[in-house]
């Protein structure tokens, strides 16, 4: 009898856990059209544009140089929307670039306030930034009457940041839209802090689809439309597959991105080897491959300098940059800073350490078998 009540509360639990885990997944929201949230994402975003004005703080050396405060625009007759500087031969200006991902193309809306006077990230580098992020979301009015309201909430602000933000693990929108700015310039100040001037800053307008999309973010809902706006004071290149060569150098097409097309939600048509910044096309991009060309030697083996034997004594030369210095250095007696890791010639028996369009031996797949 025990027994039979054991096996009778048993399954009674087990039939209760499956009734509430069917119950739960029911519940769970299917992933939204990205095409269908794109449309309602611009339309926040361009309605948010056109129905706001800016106000740029102008302090050069101080912190608070190229704040900006966006609020509702009160004056239409004095007020100037975000929406006016769209295109405008000078700062601010309002630009847009389209983005394929997801099978839609994106417009991504960024203001330029200030270009900068230095370098620019590529979308592998590390930034250091401060921003101001809000989301965005339309506020139905009180009456059938009232028009609708974008309204903005902040959910976090960085205004003296303390770590470089690596653009490939941030949000898409960031690796989009952070390459059409440039650092400026830093020097020490009078109490240990450092200075920055002229420096890019801008607004970016994120439709959710290059920000959290359904996954939101702590505070920030589901599929809310974002707006950052932001400050570049340094860049940092990084390598991401430590094989000595930076991420951004592993730009195979040279056009100025780097690629990773795995992710089949981002590219559902993607094919194994579709990727341009893929050389050995076995579906890793080289800047998280480590070995380029597939060939069975890594890249940090082709690239390694030889080393000097003096006697007993073995010197390590370390590695090839990827591109040589344009002075060879006299205090390095074994090292030609000149030399940027270099191609083969097969004709010759030589290697080619200079020429710019040259194929360097991590980029060769027959060069081992030339050894």
């Amino acid at each position: 009898m025990n027994k039979f009540k054991y096996y009778f509360i048993l399954t009674f639990a087990t039939l209760a856990i499956f009734s509430c885990s069917k119950s739960d997944s029911a519940d769970v929201e299917p992933l939204r059209d990205f095409q269908v949230q794109y449309d309602a994402d611009i339309a926040v975003i361009e309605d948010y544009l056109k129905t706001n004005t800016i106000t740029i703080t102008e302090a050069a050396g101080k912190p608070e140089d190229q704040d900006v405060k966006i609020k509702l625009i009160t004056k239409p007759n004095e007020e100037k929307s975000i929406w006016f500087y769209l295109n405008s031969p000078t700062f601010p200006t309002l630009k847009v670039k389209t983005v394929n991902l997801h099978n839609v193309d994106y417009k991504l809306y960024y203001l330029v306030l200030r270009e900068g006077t230095g370098e620019s990230p590529s979308n592998v580098d590390g930034v250091l930034s401060s921003y101001n992020g809000t989301y965005l979301f339309r506020k139905a009015g009180a009456t059938t009457t009232d028009p609708s309201v974008v309204t903005a909430t902040q959910f976090e602000e960085i205004v003296f940041p303390q770590t470089f933000y690596d653009l490939y693990q941030m949000v898409k929108g960031w690796g989009e839209t952070f390459p059409e700015f440039k650092v400026g310039t830093s020097d020490p100040g009078n109490n240990g802090t450092i200075v920055y001037n002229d420096f890019g800053a801008g607004v970016m307008f994120l439709p959710s689809g290059l920000g959290y999309y359904a996954g939101g973010s702590g505070s920030i809902p589901s599929y809310s439309p974002l707006v950052f706006s932001f400050k570049l004071y340094a860049l940092q290149r990084l390598d991401h597959d430590g094989d000595g060569v930076f991420s951004y150098q592993e730009d195979k097409d040279g056009d100025g991105y780097v690629r990773d097309m795995r992710n089949t939600t981002e590219y559902p048509n993607q094919k194994l080897g579709d990727n341009p910044d893929d050389t050995d096309k076995d579906g890793i991009p080289d800047f998280l491959d480590v070995d380029d060309d597939g060939d069975g030697y890594t890249t940090k083996f082709e690239t390694k300098r030889p080393d000097t034997v003096i006697g007993d004594k073995t010197i390590s030369n370390g590695y090839y940059p990827f591109n040589g210095a344009a002075v060879d250095d006299p205090a390095t007696e074994f090292i030609n800073e000149t030399h940027g890791i270099p191609a083969y010639i097969p004709a010759t028996k030589t290697f080619d350490y200079t020429s710019p369009t040259r194929i360097r031996v991590h980029l060769d797949s027959t060069y081992p078998l030339k050894k």
